[in-house]
């Protein structure tokens, strides 16, 4: 027995069955978050000077390039998620959401990868340096 009404079936409207996996992406990247801006406030915090050779070699040095790759890339996506729930559901003109949820995509996936390139050139040139 469906509860869904004859015209409801014929024009085959319902669940598009996504919005439980983009809940749970969008939570799983908010718990991912937690320890990795802790980690990165707390590097933050502990910096002996903010001038550019120290944060250079601070991005540099252990594990710290690849955390701040993971940072970035978490950030992004969970920002990316949030402003398209906020596009899809309080744009009403379809063209002008489809637009915003275009850029928002292309703004967040170049950003990310802009930032992400600008970590791992410092890390590797100042290896090189090192």
């Amino acid at each position: 027995m469906s509860l869904r009404t004859p015209l409801g079936k014929v024009l085959g409207r319902g669940s598009a069955k996504q919005g439980v996996s983009h809940w749970w992406v969008q939570r799983t990247t908010a718990v991912a978050l937690v320890p990795l801006t802790l980690w990165f406030v707390f590097q933050l915090l502990h910096l002996p000077t903010t001038d550019q050779f120290a944060v250079r070699e601070w991005i540099a040095s252990g594990v710290n390039p690849a955390l701040l790759v993971l940072f970035i890339a978490s950030i992004a996506y969970h920002s990316a998620l949030g402003i398209q729930v906020v596009l899809e559901d309080y744009v009403p003109n379809k063209a002008v959401k489809l637009a915003a949820l275009l850029a928002n995509t292309f703004i967040h996936v170049v950003v990310a990868v802009v930032a992400g390139y600008a970590v791992l050139r410092i890390a590797f040139t100042t290896l090189a340096q090192g």
